[in-house]
């Protein structure tokens, strides 16, 4: 009996060594950031058997070979897409500030999407603005209808819009909707959505989780976009999910959620609607060339005069596409730049990037909301204010809700807006859009916006903050060391 137990218990303990070791090796194989494949190597050398699990789980972006297939076939057609957009009028960038063109072409290098002129934008600053403006453009629709969000909770606003939906279906709008499998879980398995399907309604599960599926591919993998397109004329995206602030996450804590859209007409319409019915194709099992989809796509004529790039990202649009990008955007500021996310948890290199623009003198000013949904973000995030308001950086807590704005402002005179946060879930495991938008009009309304916010802030550069209880620190360096994964 002595010697089975002890056979049992060396053949367990070689078994676990060797997942160790070959895990540790495929880890230092992927090549990707430092400071992810540390954080990662920690896990699958202390936890065992239990770190293996997590790494075979959330180590890696697996979409499933399927879904990745069609995502590798379909890239190629929608960057060939892309240079037909080409036709438009050529734009002058001599009247521009030159800090603007590396972000053009490393946009256009890394997606294939060029800037496009023509474009009228409308800032959106609140949910009820952007409901009524949705309601108001899904009435007038004639053709169709496409919605793309990660949340969709049903209460107030919200069942005005789908009421719409309802009514633009029946007088034979094709109407799409497609929810983000675990943002709208609740929504998709719910009696509201089986009477819009049962009324013509298109709904759709993007991003499919389960238990069997975990198997398979990397269910923490998200669509976390947020976009409304019009007849092909008409688009919305931004921050906003298809949420009424007033009835979600009440019992949360922190407050309303404060987040921002834009209304854009003009060329840039068409590639936000491609990008819809990419992603739309990609659950379907469909390939964009074969699916006669594309007869709904059509030129959108000049309505106004911003020049603006549309950046999708995700896993399979390239590793590193929006961190890169933000990179350039934060080395391209002179005087001042702004920045507002609800979930901040910056790498090394894009902490380095802030602490540098402080130091050569540029005014860094970052926005979070001072109560966050998420504890273990809350404690990584604080864990880089010390040496971030040492090198001069300003960082406010937001005191009016949870604000869910993602917006950057580069010295009045450009600005990124969309879905990303600052954090590395928005950076490499989620699909994500950003709007840059090269247009000092627009970023004057959204630098206004953001000097609102910080008239609702506390500094968190006072002694309050600096002589924080040891166990605090604690708190928050623990969660630093695992943040390369949130």
């Amino acid at each position: 009996m002595g010697s089975f137990a002890w056979g049992l218990t060396s053949s367990i303990f070689l078994i676990d060594l060797a997942i160790r070791v070959g895990l540790s090796i495929r880890v230092i194989m992927r090549k990707r950031a430092p400071s992810v494949s540390i954080a990662w190597l920690v896990i699958v050398l202390l936890l065992p058997f239990a770190g293996a699990i997590t790494y075979l789980l959330f180590g890696e972006t697996r979409l499933g070979e399927r879904r990745a297939a069609r995502l590798v076939t379909g890239r190629p057609m929608i960057r060939q897409w892309s240079t037909t957009l080409m036709h438009h009028p050529q734009i002058d960038w001599s009247g521009v500030n030159p800090e603007r063109l590396p972000l053009n072409h490393q946009v256009y290098a890394t997606t294939g999407i060029p800037t496009m002129g023509g474009n009228q934008l409308e800032l959106l600053d609140s949910a009820p603005q952007f409901f009524s403006l949705l309601i108001k453009d899904i009435r007038k629709a004639k053709a169709n209808i496409s919605l793309e969000f990660y949340i969709l909770s049903k209460g107030g606003l919200v069942d005005l819009l789908l009421n719409e939906l309802l009514a633009a279906s029946g007088r034979g709008v094709r109407c799409r909707l497609l929810l983000d499998s675990i943002g709208s879980k609740k929504f998709l398995r719910s009696r509201q959505a089986k009477v819009l399907r049962r009324a013509g309604v298109e709904i759709t599960e993007a991003l499919p989780a389960g238990l069997i599926r975990a198997l398979f591919m990397r269910i923490d993998l998200r669509n976390h976009r947020k976009i409304a397109v019009i007849d092909g004329t008409i688009a919305y995206t931004g921050s906003q999910n298809l949420v009424d602030p007033r009835f979600f996450k009440q019992d949360s804590g922190v407050g309303a959620w404060v987040d921002v859209m834009v209304r854009v007409t003009g060329p840039v319409v068409e590639l936000l609607q491609v990008t819809f019915f990419f992603d739309w194709l990609l659950e379907q099992g469909e390939q964009l060339s074969k699916s006669g989809i594309t007869d709904e796509l059509h030129p959108v004529e000049d309505t106004g005069e911003a020049l603006v790039q549309l950046a999708p990202s995700g896993p399979g649009y390239g590793e590193d596409t929006i961190h890169n990008l933000l990179l350039t955007t934060i080395y391209a500021a002179r005087k001042e730049i702004v920045l507002t996310t609800p979930y901040f948890v910056p790498d090394n290199a894009l902490n380095a990037a802030l602490q540098s623009a402080a130091q050569r003198g540029v005014q860094v000013w970052i926005i979070v909301p001072q109560q966050n949904d998420s504890l273990l973000v809350h404690y990584a995030s604080r864990a880089r204010y010390d040496g971030l308001t040492q090198a001069g950086v300003h960082i406010r807590a937001f005191t009016g809700g949870l604000l869910h704005a993602k917006t950057i402002t580069v010295d009045g005179d450009f600005c990124l807006f969309g879905s990303v946060n600052l954090d590395m879930r928005s950076f490499w495991l989620n699909f994500e859009m950003t709007l840059f938008v090269y247009n000092q009009d627009f970023t004057r309304q959204v630098r206004k916006l953001q000097q609102e916010y910080l008239q609702q802030t506390i500094g968190f550069d006072g002694d309050q903050f600096t002589n924080r209880s040891f166990g605090e620190r604690l708190l928050e360096n623990a969660a630093l060391l695992v943040s390369p994964l949130l």
